[in-house]
């Protein structure tokens, strides 16, 4: 059973307007992102429509690991197009933002059992659960860190190794978000996930996690140095899964 370990700094400011402003991570003047945001949005007829297509943008850009000796901001991660869960919660969180749709991450801590298969040795990790307002309510997903063929190679793995879950994902886990509802990879909300561990609470950025008591204590000194170890390994993963493209059925001609 999952155990909820909630931090309480945050956890009672759901005023959607107190998840509006900037931050040193989140770059909401920055001129760049503010031009690609306009253009995503501009024909959109409402809230969900904007929230989808600022999503869908985020969502198409690669999984992948790097080294960094500090969080990343969204102009950043803009300009590398590409990046990890940290990386492209950063940005969805600063364009959605940028479109006026309050926006924040909500931390829950993962067993590393979920990333078998891309992270071998990893005993704790850490999932950002981006929250939007939407429809007078906070909807989550954290679809958006996989990129589509990504996710498809990844589901495709565990049916083939006849794993429940490994690469970050279950095998029935979601691959969209619609905009209407919850949305998981790990295929049931956080708080049913036999995954998930623990919740850190919500925050407005990467930087706001990291300077927490609540990161401190879910994420161990000794693991973060074991994560950078590892992380070219667990980039050399994700680079492999993308590149597996599914075979075709064999077709037979009628005259053989």
């Amino acid at each position: 059973m999952a155990v909820s370990t909630p931090w309480s700094s945050d956890e009672g400011i759901d005023e959607p307007q107190r998840w509006l402003g900037s931050s040193s991570l989140l770059d909401l003047e920055d001129p760049k992102l503010r031009l690609r945001v306009r253009s995503l949005v501009q024909l959109c007829k409402n809230d969900r429509e904007k929230a989808l297509a600022v999503y869908g943008y985020v969502k198409r850009l690669p999984l992948a690991r790097r080294v960094k000796v500090r969080p990343a901001t969204a102009r950043e991660v803009y300009d590398a197009g590409r990046g990890d869960a940290p990386d492209k919660a950063t940005l969805l969180v600063a364009m959605l933002r940028i479109a006026r749709l309050p926006a924040r991450i909500r931390v829950v801590l993962l067993s590393g059992e979920i990333l078998r298969g891309i992270a071998p040795g990893a005993r704790v990790a850490y999932r950002p659960v981006v929250e939007i307002w939407l429809q007078d309510r906070w909807i989550r997903t954290d679809t958006y860190i996989f990129d589509a063929a990504c996710m498809a190679a990844a589901r495709q793995r565990l049916k083939d190794r006849g794993w429940e879950w490994g690469y970050g994902i279950h095998v029935n886990g979601r691959m969209l978000w619609d905009g209407f509802e919850d949305a998981f990879l790990g295929g049931v909300p956080t708080e049913c996930d036999l995954m998930v561990t623990g919740d850190l609470g919500v925050f407005n950025d990467v930087g706001h996690l990291h300077a927490s008591g609540a990161f401190r204590r879910g994420i161990p000194l000794l693991e973060s140095l074991r994560w950078l170890l590892i992380t070219p390994l667990a980039d050399w993963a994700l680079r492999n899964l993308r590149k597996e493209v599914v075979r075709p059925i064999p077709h037979t001609s009628r005259f053989n």
